[in-house]
């Protein structure tokens, strides 16, 4: 499946020649977008997952000189040096072919093109691309591991790198650390990397969920009990802070802790100090206190559910993890870092994700976070059975709340399923608001006259100014 659904651009302000190529491109297999104008196409590249363009080097009937399509080449490759480009120009053009590869087109094609050559040129171009892409993805993974030392940390995203920076700051301190987040966003492998960047590193790390501890059995979990002191109490028990000694303790779901065991937990972390329930010896721990939340914490000091003087002590430095629809520019590479992983473990290949299966990845609203990207990717490879993992295979069937708008074609035959009017609907209503209400601007973008603009605008119940 050598395409991989891609999807093609096809750039030109001919409207015959858009439609030529989009039959002979989408019987291929391909999904297409078009734009007839410069603006469009830098808005499509920029916006929408973009895997080749077919570039025409003139959109103005008065020229044929090709300086429009070279500056909008040099901007696509500014905006994405590594997007393959085919420079289409007119038959005997060679001069103008020869500037177009020189400035950074990978090929190009004369009109009238023969189909097979055209879809030759595609099919050697995209392979190149999907293998480069490939290999860049894997490449920067591995930059950011040894950059973060733990083989999980992917963080690419400005919100996420800031995390990192600051954590990379307080983790050699003593300070307590607070990370609040949604469920699913790494906390707690955020917690290992303090621990990791932390002079305590050879101690050990120990974790506790406590939303897990039974009431009754808080003070024997996390200080232990000396053999005899209550009913079934037949051996003597560690405590979680005793088994942290000289490392950090990180403290999950901080919030799900009931007030009086919050008082009881203040009291060690002021001291230092507990004894063993049934013991009347004294012990003393050096333990550095990681926690972590998915609740708002002020807001339940404020409802007097959560002790203020415990939070205070918790959150010397608190730290917000950012949902992963925030991270954009890391869905990508967490969902081959996964896919790599899955793998391994389930001893299956795949070349990759689909091109419509990647957008449908960075459409997604994952409420679920990192932890249900990591599960939707390792159920797809186990259900996957073509060479790539496709949209079928991702099986994200969520809420109309859980994604966000499609910017495909809606010519992809994995795209979601629209009405053809909500589709035109959608397309007039995205130019108008690119161009700013400009009727004129948007219907050339679109590729139909003022007029027919100003129907459909009326069949859609649009504002038309009048």
């Amino acid at each position: 499946m050598l395409n991989q659904s891609a999807t093609i651009l096809i750039a030109d302000d001919q409207q015959d020649i858009r439609e030529a190529l989009r039959l002979l491109l989408t019987s291929k297999g391909y999904a297409v977008m078009q734009a007839d104008n410069p603006v469009a196409v830098l808005d499509m590249v920029s916006q929408a997952a973009i895997k080749l363009v077919l570039l025409d080097m003139n959109y103005r009937r008065d020229t044929t000189s090709g300086q429009e399509g070279l500056e909008l080449l040099e901007q696509i490759k500014r905006h994405d040096p590594h997007l393959p480009v085919i420079a289409m120009t007119a038959w005997g053009s060679v001069e103008l072919a020869m500037r177009a590869v020189h400035q950074g087109a990978n090929d190009f094609i004369e009109k009238p093109w023969d189909n097979n050559r055209l879809v030759s040129i595609i099919n050697a171009q995209l392979e190149r691309f999907f293998e480069a892409e490939n290999k860049r993805r894997y490449q920067t993974i591995a930059k950011l591991q040894r950059d973060h030392f733990t083989t999980e940390v992917i963080a690419e995203a400005p919100s996420m790198q800031q995390v990192l920076t600051t954590l990379g700051q307080v983790a050699p301190s003593q300070a307590s650390i607070l990370l609040r987040g949604e469920n699913g966003t790494g906390k707690n492998l955020l917690a290992e990397q303090i621990h990791t960047w932390s002079d305590r590193s050879d101690g050990p790390l120990v974790s506790v969920n406590m939303g897990s501890i039974p009431e009754g059995l808080f003070e024997s979990e996390m200080f232990g009990h000396v053999k005899g002191a209550f009913t079934d109490a037949r051996d003597g028990r560690t405590g979680r802070f005793e088994l942290a000694d000289g490392g950090s303790l990180f403290l999950d779901e901080i919030g799900n802790l009931p007030l009086p065991q919050q008082a009881k937990l203040l009291r060690v972390l002021e001291s230092g100090s507990f004894e063993k329930v049934g013991a009347s010896k004294t012990q003393t721990v050096d333990v550095r206190i990681i926690t972590a939340s998915n609740a708002d914490l002020p807001g339940m000091v404020e409802a007097g559910e959560f002790r203020r003087d415990l939070y205070f002590r918790l959150n010397t430095v608190e730290v917000m993890i950012p949902p992963l629809r925030d991270r954009k520019k890391d869905v990508l590479l967490l969902a081959v870092h996964y896919l790599e992983k899955q793998q391994r473990r389930y001893n299956k290949f795949f070349t990759g994700f689909s091109a419509a299966s990647e957008q449908e990845l960075l459409n997604y609203h994952w409420p679920g976070n990192v932890r249900e990207l990591s599960h939707v990717v390792e159920r797809a490879v186990l259900l996957g059975q073509g060479d790539c993992l496709t949209v079928n295979d991702l099986s994200l069937a969520g809420t109309p709340n859980d994604r966000q708008p499609p910017l495909t074609s809606p010519e992809s035959s994995e795209a979601s399923i629209r009405s053809l009017d909500e589709v035109e609907k959608h397309q007039i209503e995205q130019a108008l608001k690119h161009f700013n209400g400009n009727v004129l601007e948007a219907a050339q973008a679109l590729g139909v006259s003022r007029s027919a603009m100003y129907r459909r605008m009326e069949k859609f119940g649009l504002d038309t100014g009048g």
